[in-house]
Parts: C-alpha cells; sequence; structure tokens
C-alpha cells in the first residue's frame, strides 16, 4: 500500500466503489468514519452500513460518531492525515473539521458541477433529460457543492434514459478512480484546483417517497423519465384497487411505443416481480 495518510468519510454502498478504486491503485485509509449502526428489517436488527463492513474486511478501524464534540475531533487530529476523503457520507461537515487536514477535504460528486449541486444529482440529470453527465473530484469548502475542481470526466450514457441505480454506480467507479489518479499529484503540489464558474450552478433536492408517485395519464416520456430516474429510490409507482383496498404497485420497468408508456414489469406489494400483463390479467 502506498503511502498517503487519509481518512475517509462514507456510509453507502456507493461509496465502497470509490474504496475499492482506491485499493487498486494501493490507497488505503488509515480510519473510516461511517454512520453508527441502524435498525434494519422487520427485526429491527443493528446493522452496519456498507462502508463499515468494507473497512471490516479490509482490517480498517472505523468511528461512528453521532456529533463532533471534543472527544471526536480528537480522535480525527490524532491520525494527523494530509487529507481527508468524503463520499456519501450523510453529514455536512463542521467547518471545525474542515480545517483539520492540511491538504483539506476532497469528495467525489456524480456530476459536472457547477451542475446539480446537492443530494441527488444522478436522479436529477435523468428528470430534467440532461443527456450529458459525468463526476467531479473537488475540495470542498464551507458551502454545498462550491469547492474548487481538481479534475472531471464527462460521461454521456449510450441508452437513454438510463438506470439510475446503474448510472450511479458507474459514476461513482470511475470518480473513484479519478480521485486514485489524482490523489498523489494533488499532495505532491502537482495539481492546482480551479474555481468553479458559480453562476452557472444549478441545485437539485432530496427526493421522497411521495415524489415516485405517477400518474399514469401525464405525458409518457415524462411518466418514462421518473421511472427510470427513481430506480432504487424512491422508486416509481402507482396505486390500483384490489378488493376494496389501495395497492402499491412499484413500476420495474417500462418502455415507449408509438408514444405510448409501456409498462413491461411491476412489483406489487407485498409480491415478486412480475409482468405487467400478467398482473393486469
Amino acid at each position: 500500500m502506498k503511502d498517503i495518510p487519509f481518512i475517509f468519510f462514507g456510509t453507502p454502498k456507493l461509496a465502497t466503489l470509490v474504496l475499492e478504486e482506491l485499493k487498486k491503485e494501493g490507497y488505503l485509509p488509515s480510519l473510516v468514519v461511517t454512520a453508527p449502526d441502524k435498525p434494519v428489517g422487520r427485526g429491527l436488527k443493528l446493522t452496519p452500513s456498507p462502508v463499515k463492513v468494507w473497512a471490516q474486511q479490509h482490517n480498517i478501524p472505523t468511528f461512528e460518531p453521532t456529533q463532533f464534540d471534543d472527544t471526536a475531533m480528537n480522535t480525527l487530529r490524532a491520525e494527523k492525515s494530509a487529507v481527508f476523503v468524503v463520499v456519501a457520507y450523510g453529514k455536512i461537515l463542521p467547518q471545525a473539521v474542515l480545517d483539520i487536514p492540511q491538504k483539506g477535504i476532497l469528495n467525489v460528486h456524480p456530476s459536472l458541477l457547477p451542475k446539480f449541486r446537492g443530494p441527488s444529482p444522478v436522479r436529477s440529470a435523468i428528470l430534467q433529460d440532461e443527456k450529458d453527465t459525468g463526476v467531479t473530484v473537488m475540495k470542498i469548502d464551507e458551502k454545498m457543492d462550491h469547492g474548487p475542481i481538481l479534475v472531471q470526466e464527462k460521461y454521456t450514457p449510450p441508452i437513454w434514459p438510463p438506470n439510475a441505480k446503474e448510472l450511479d454506480e458507474y459514476l461513482f467507479t470511475r470518480g473513484g478512480a479519478l480521485l486514485a489518479d489524482v490523489l498523489p499529484k494533488y499532495i505532491a503540489g502537482e495539481v492546482a484546483p480551479y474555481e468553479q464558474d458559480h453562476e452557472q450552478a444549478t441545485y437539485c433536492r432530496l427526493f421522497t417517497k411521495e415524489d415516485g408517485l405517477i400518474n399514469l395519464v401525464d405525458d409518457p416520456y415524462t411518466n418514462l423519465l421518473k421511472i427510470h430516474a427513481y430506480r432504487g429510490w424512491p422508486n416509481a409507482y402507482f396505486f390500483t384497487q384490489r378488493n376494496g383496498k389501495d395497492v402499491r404497485i412499484n413500476i420495474a420497468s417500462a418502455h415507449i411505443e408509438n408514444d405510448v408508456l409501456i409498462i413491461d414489469e411491476v412489483i406489487p406489494e407485498g409480491k415478486q416481480k412480475m409482468k405487467y400483463s400478467d398482473f393486469a390479467a
């Protein structure tokens, strides 16, 4: 392993894709900071985050602060890291944390900043029919997705609209590769971050489960974009009546044919995925 001391902040599976790309190039964090274990499933079993599981598999210590108090700050300072890396950690880091590493904090963001600053860039790009997307490695400052850029890579999905879950995975994987390439150059002072064009900034919001509800009589292409954009979360769905009750139907796949939205597969509430024709019958 190559000797660049850094702490990695991340929580979901997408963040492990970045860790894997760093590992390929010989970079492993000295400490992983992630969200605390949380209750999952009907039994509410305490379950570690995917990033914690990854860290344990690689014998890397983890730290799960509920707040950045004096104890947490001392833990971070004790690592004497040159740089921190943050990927989908799930919390806004206070300025006191930003100030710890000498070289600052780097972040992988799945958009071509300054476009789509915020928590849901991939889904927002699909919803807005923005076919040119990409990924950015940036240096975090006190504002959301506002800091200077180290490197970007443009990507135009070959099939449109793409599956948001798959596009997320692709962009975080590529972002990890970009980060692994630029990290040693940045530490050596060979890469100078450049300011974003803030006048071109656009923003996106965090989606809720309610956003996934679609009206099947709306514009077919708009609905198709929603179905693809909401794949994984919050999932596109509609309600139908069965035995006098509203039943939620998740749309698993669909396509446009002769300007009509054709639903191919659905996941009825409490059931497995099936062909829509079988469900309708």
